[in-house]
């Protein structure tokens, strides 16, 4: 069973590759490998000229998701060479920490709406945008977060704007319904990227991130990857306006022994009393 996925000759459109840390690149990576046509979208010409070197032949298509217009014209220029899209992966999101963290109540309005435009809109745009270029029986995956329901002070607004990408799942899988188009989302835990990197304190959290998760041992890119590849399947044909997580245990363990023992003994060492 080579093609167990059925992806082999398969078009997928995959947002918001940046670099080989990204998760659209293992995701490309992994639909390749599945024999998937893998067509790359990023956000410049510069970007662009950029990730040539992982690309390869491939078509690389450049779109700024916060213009109506480019994502119109990315639309109309997969129309000319007669694309049809069995998939799309929207890995794209954006927050402005340039300020360091903020309280909360102290969001700037403009950082807010942006981050939702760019990270929650731009799917909602994309699909309506590409709807015509969608195959009978293809699949939609966003990139999200594990959850959106804990208030990490240094992930910010960025968490209500993820909050608005999941909603926007469930009300684009049903709206695409009629047209027998599926969307999901991976909720994803803490990951190794770069632009994760912008996020202040990540390191820390990430740090903890690996302690909480069931195995002692943090999330991989490519898990990620591999989940949402799944879902741009058809062996996912029974799951729509879902959102899988895939944090490695994380989201169950906060009470973990050893992490209770830190936080409230941290005087005690490993076998101490």
């Amino acid at each position: 069973m080579t093609d167990w996925l059925e992806l082999a000759g398969k078009t997928v459109l995959v947002t918001g590759l940046a670099n080989k840390k990204s998760v659209a690149w293992h995701t490309g990576e992994r639909l390749a490998s599945a024999g998937a046509h893998v067509l790359w979208c990023v956000h410049t010409e510069k970007r662009r000229d950029d990730v040539r070197k992982l690309t390869g032949d491939a078509p690389v298509f450049v779109c700024d998701v916060e213009s109506e217009t480019s994502i119109d014209a990315l639309a109309a220029e997969l129309a000319a060479r007669e694309v049809r899209l069995a998939g799309l992966v929207h890995s794209i999101a954006f927050a402005n920490y340039s300020g360091g963290p903020l309280p909360f109540e102290a969001t700037r309005k403009a950082d807010f709406l942006r981050a939702v435009d760019v990270s929650a809109f731009s799917l909602v745009k994309l699909a309506g945008a590409l709807a015509e270029r969608f195959t009978p029986g293809a699949s939609v995956v966003a990139i999200s977060i594990s959850t959106t329901r804990m208030a990490a002070e240094n992930y910010g607004y960025m968490a209500p704007a993820k909050a608005a990408l999941d909603s926007s799942v469930v009300f684009l899988a049903k709206s695409f319904a009629v047209r027998g188009v599926r969307f999901n989302s991976v909720a994803a835990g803490l990951l190794k990227t770069s632009s994760s990197a912008g996020i202040p304190g990540y390191l820390d959290s990430y740090l903890f991130a690996e302690q909480a998760t069931l195995r002692k041992r943090n999330l991989e890119t490519r898990e990620v990857a591999d989940t949402a590849a799944f879902l741009l399947s058809p062996r996912s044909s029974g799951i729509n306006a879902q959102s899988i997580v895939v944090d490695a245990g994380m989201s169950v363990n906060y009470f973990d022994r050893e992490l209770v023992r830190r936080a409230t003994r941290p005087e005690t060492h490993e076998g101490g009393a």
